[in-house]
């Protein structure tokens, strides 16, 4: 993670201003992408539709991006281009579909809460990466919180649906280790992988591989607008444009730290407008995910140098 050397400017800085207020709206649309991915039933999409949805939307944005992305692309390694493209349509479906089984609470908590997790547990494998031993409780603190999480929740289905989840932290853990080795800049890999996700989805809805109440003409148009707003450019484009400010301006581990605050929003606002309730396990759940998350941004790397290089923040997946 690429860490900005920033001076201490007074608290009414412009700078620190900026940052705050990017900061701020990086919380708020994080949140957003879980609500309004675990409500795509109540809005009458289907998780093909809401795919095509969110990934068509910044890609015609970035029509004009195209030429260049391709050229980097010519010269990417295949290997890394096809890690790259994980962050799209099969992170997206995965997540999805543990969004449908669970809550809104613990769709915008256990994929975040388990990348740091998957990043360590890969990195290890990989290089036998040090890590100091805070970083280890805080790792044990995640662990515990999603085995809290499976056994706190109420039925089957909710079970099934923390597996899914924490599949797909894995996956986004996969993507962010390639994402450190590409050649693509942020909008080359937000152009890549929103173009070959609209084309995936299409494929799968014209072939009938997956329900698609767009292809019918029975989608809610308002409620299809709404989510394009959402997801298309709120979570597509302003988060990750809001990410970079709030980290060229208050660091990259305030940032990352602070945008742990994103799952506790999203079960506070899950409470009135999605019905779900705020459960003692749940808040058990919360509170050891969360500590882990901030714990592990804050503690020191030790002798962790391939660590340093491919870690982003733990609490931005779904964000590509």
């Amino acid at each position: 993670m690429t860490t900005f050397a920033l001076p201490r400017p007074s608290l009414l800085s412009p700078r620190v201003v900026v940052g705050t207020a990017a900061l701020a709206a990086v919380v708020a649309l994080w949140s957003a992408f879980a609500l309004s991915t675990r409500a795509l039933d109540g809005v009458g999409l289907t998780m093909a539709d809401a795919a095509v949805v969110r990934f068509a939307v910044p890609g015609l944005l970035l029509v004009p991006w195209i030429p260049r992305t391709l050229r980097i692309l010519r010269t990417e390694r295949p290997a890394v281009v096809a890690l790259v493209l994980l962050a799209g349509l099969p992170h997206f479906l995965i997540f999805a579909w543990g969004a449908h089984l669970t809550s809104a609470a613990l769709t915008g908590l256990l994929v975040p809460g388990t990348v740091p997790l998957f990043v360590a547990v890969l990195l290890f494998l990989r290089h036998r990466a040090a890590v100091s031993r805070r970083r280890l409780l805080a790792l044990g603190a995640i662990v515990a919180g999603i085995a809290a999480a499976a056994a706190l929740t109420g039925d089957t289905a909710s079970v099934g649906g923390v597996a899914v989840l924490v599949g797909a932290g894995f996956v986004w853990a996969v993507y962010t280790l390639g994402l450190a080795r590409t050649r693509l800049d942020p909008l080359g890999v937000i152009v890549i992988v929103s173009l070959s996700s609209t084309l995936a989805a299409v494929a799968l809805i014209v072939t009938g591989v997956m329900p698609s109440h767009l292809l019918a003409g029975t989608a809610d148009l308002a409620s299809l607008g709404t989510y394009a707003l959402v997801q298309g450019i709120g979570t597509g484009l302003l988060s990750t444009a809001c990410y970079v400010v709030a980290v060229k301006n208050l660091g990259s581990s305030i940032t990352a730290t602070a945008g742990a605050l994103s799952p506790v929003l999203t079960a506070l606002v899950a409470v009135p407008l999605l019905h779900e309730p705020l459960t003692a396990g749940l808040a058990v759940a919360l509170a050891l995910i969360v500590t882990g998350v901030i714990v592990f941004t804050l503690a020191p790397r030790r002798a962790a140098r391939p660590l340093d290089a491919a870690s982003v923040s733990p609490a931005a997946p779904n964000r590509g």
